[in-house]
């Protein structure tokens, strides 16, 4: 998920009694949100953001040491700063700073494995990427949602029940709508793949996932070896399955394709794509091959975040 939503989690997590516990919690619990997307210092060196982004600052090791690091530098803060004014504010408890740190840092990867970009849970020890489909990467009811409960309880007067209440009923009903999106998820898989079957593709790869704004509409991409299609899934109530009737051939067996993909950014690029497709773009200037994703791009596969252009003077011989 985006920062924004992160932030608002830690927020509402704060709001609904996390801040009680100890003086900066709800420093803390921001900063722990967003904690795992250090890894976003990978666009000042020459490593390709997708294919480092969501793996080591999001598995198992990261849950450990980042909480650490930060209540570290907390605890720090106040003793170096907060406590040295001339009056001073009472002073962190270290050890509610380390829960309401992992507390935070774990709110992270759970919410970005609920997207289709996805996540690497268990780096270093493996770079298997998971994904749950259930939410677009921004998804504004859950700013709404979030932040109707953090704006009530910032407020409401200070103690005062109706904050802990607004904001506790905002993280219980963000639960719900993303148990909601995940379980129909899983519903609009089980008719996608039993309308591939009627169709001679039962054992075809495929991905349902989310769009912009509207919790009732999926779209479906399916991947046929040589191609992806493009589908869509619309409940009401119950889902049901429409293929889109276009797509985008692959040409990954095309030669200047097979070249691309053996240079190392494509090969960084791949590592991370789930649909990945090439396009070869010929002009009076020269040659170049494009790589996308088809998550993310539509079929010019020359548009989009996540187009990686690879001249053809960087292609190896064949």
């Amino acid at each position: 998920m985006d920062n924004l939503c992160h932030a608002l989690t830690g927020l509402a997590m704060g709001h609904a009694g996390l801040k009680r516990r100890t003086p900066l919690a709800l420093t803390t619990l921001v900063l722990a949100a967003n904690a795992p997307d250090i890894d976003i210092a990978v666009v000042a060196t020459n490593t390709l953001a997708v294919y480092f982004r969501r793996g080591w600052t999001h598995g198992p090791l990261a849950m450990v040491l980042l909480p650490l690091a930060l209540t570290g530098l907390v605890v720090w803060f106040d003793r170096a700063i907060r406590q040295r004014r001339a009056s001073p504010p009472p002073a962190v408890v270290p050890r509610e700073i380390l829960l309401i740190a992992a507390l935070g840092t774990w709110s992270h990867p759970l919410l970005d494995y609920m997207n289709s970009y996805g996540i690497r849970l268990l780096m270093p020890f493996s770079g298997q990427w998971f994904y749950g489909d259930a939410l677009f990467i921004v998804d504004p009811w859950l700013y709404v949602v979030l932040g109707t409960g953090v704006w009530l309880a910032w407020r409401a007067p200070a103690g005062s029940p109706a904050g802990l209440r607004a904001a506790r009923l905002a993280l219980g009903a963000a639960v719900l709508y993303v148990g909601l999106m995940y379980a129909s998820n899983l519903w609009a898989r089980s008719v996608v793949a039993n309308g591939l079957a009627r169709a001679g593709e039962p054992g075809a790869r495929f991905m349902v996932t989310p769009v912009a704004v509207n919790p009732l509409r999926r779209e479906v991409l399916i991947d046929l070896g040589d191609r992806y299609e493009k589908g869509f899934v619309t409940f009401g109530p119950a889902p049901v399955f429409r293929p889109a009737g276009y797509g985008v051939p692959t040409r990954a067996s095309e030669p200047d394709a097979r070249a691309a993909a053996a240079t190392e950014p494509a090969r960084q690029f791949l590592t991370w794509s789930r649909f990945p497709f090439f396009v070869v773009d010929r002009t009076t200037q020269g040659t170049a091959v494009f790589l996308n994703d088809a998550r993310y791009s539509d079929a010019s596969g020359q548009n989009g975040w996540s187009a990686l252009r690879i001249p053809i003077a960087a292609v190896p011989p064949r």
